[in-house]
């Protein structure tokens, strides 16, 4: 069976292995095997209710219970810009009018914000290209989702995710050539390093005190700002039929768009449901309706697929996939019918 699950200690060759296949703009997410490694103990640390506000966060892992491969990653940030600011540009509109010459003008600006400041973030989606044409894509976005829902008290009233922003066939941000690299004076990867590391002071240091006019930058910056990279579009639909939008905020580097909600709000927080499980073979057809599965554990976390939909007040679930997340006949577990609510 194919489950998320929360990050162990011990998964840290299997993240650097699946790290190697990231491409750029991916900023918590890189083949850095300490960074990696203290991501890991970070997260343990917040399920310990060890780590400090600022610092508190949760990483999950899908895997292949038969196999052992690990195909992807996914996280959650519990409040960003806490310790070191969480900077975005804010697009806003700003008028220019001449009633003595007939010349009104509307134009686009980009204005330094603070604006997501102790925001939840969900972050470092990443499935192996080993994995894309499988369809558990969706699992592995919404899972956080369901984590969300079961634990949530342990997160702020609003959620965002900053999406990867356009790139170049050859691998380049016209966003960042056009703004970026005249402030700060390094590539792209460069400063995509400095941040995931938490070395920002180089931003508030370097970056443009006014606000950027977007109709003063070349044509194909421009057409960047709120651009998804290609790579990212499935992951953007998904989020937004999440619950989450876009509303006018973009990452200060490619340009990307950050999306936002009330956790509240979220389709998984309101219509999930926790119910005792029983364990047996099932009567759902295959070709039937199906939902996503977790059990209730903060510390092993799972989540996966299965067919049929609560009955009678229970889940049904095979004893294989009982093993594989974990639970046992009785247990709660919550529930999520992969079909949208009708009315």
């Amino acid at each position: 069976m194919i489950v998320v699950r929360v990050v162990q200690r011990g998964d840290v060759d299997a993240l650097m292995a699946l790290a190697q296949e990231t491409g750029p703009g991916l900023t918590t997410f890189k083949p850095d095997r300490e960074a990696l490694a203290a991501r890991v103990e970070r997260a343990r640390r917040t399920m310990e209710d060890k780590a400090a506000p600022h610092e508190a966060g949760y990483f999950f892992v899908m895997e292949d219970t038969e196999t052992g491969d690990v195909a992807g990653v996914c996280g959650i940030e519990t409040a960003v810009g806490l310790e070191q600011p969480f900077y975005n540009y804010r697009v806003s509109t700003v008028v220019h009018a001449s009633q003595d010459l007939g010349i009104w003008t509307r134009m686009r600006a980009l204005n330094i914000s603070h604006d997501l400041t102790g925001y939840a973030e969900v972050c470092s989606l990443f499935l192996s290209p080993r994995h894309r044409s499988s369809g558990v894509g969706g699992l592995l976005s919404r899972s956080r989702f369901m984590f969300l829902a079961q634990f949530r008290e342990r997160f702020p009233e609003r959620l965002c995710a900053e999406l990867r922003g356009h790139f170049d066939a050859d691998g380049t941000s016209p966003f960042w050539r056009a703004v970026g690299s005249h402030f700060y004076q390094i590539d792209f990867n460069a400063a995509d390093y400095l941040s995931s590391h938490g070395r920002k002071a180089f931003l508030a240091e370097l970056m443009p005190r006014y606000p950027v006019y977007v109709e003063l930058l070349p044509e194909e910056a421009q057409q960047c700002v709120g651009l998804t990279h290609s790579d990212t579009i499935p992951a953007r639909r998904m989020l937004e039929a999440e619950g989450l939008r876009y509303e006018n905020h973009v990452d200060i580097f490619d340009a990307g768009p950050v999306l936002e909600c009330h956790i509240a709000d979220l389709r998984t927080v309101r219509e999930s449901v926790v119910v005792p499980v029983e364990i047996g073979a099932s009567n759902a057809p295959a070709d039937g309706p199906k939902s996503m599965v977790s059990n209730t554990s903060l510390g092993d976390f799972r989540v996966g697929v299965a067919a049929g939909v609560p009955e009678n007040g229970v889940f049904r679930l095979s004893a294989a996939e009982a093993a594989a997340l974990d639970v046992k006949a009785g247990a709660p577990v919550r529930v999520l019918p992969l079909k949208h609510k009708q009315g």
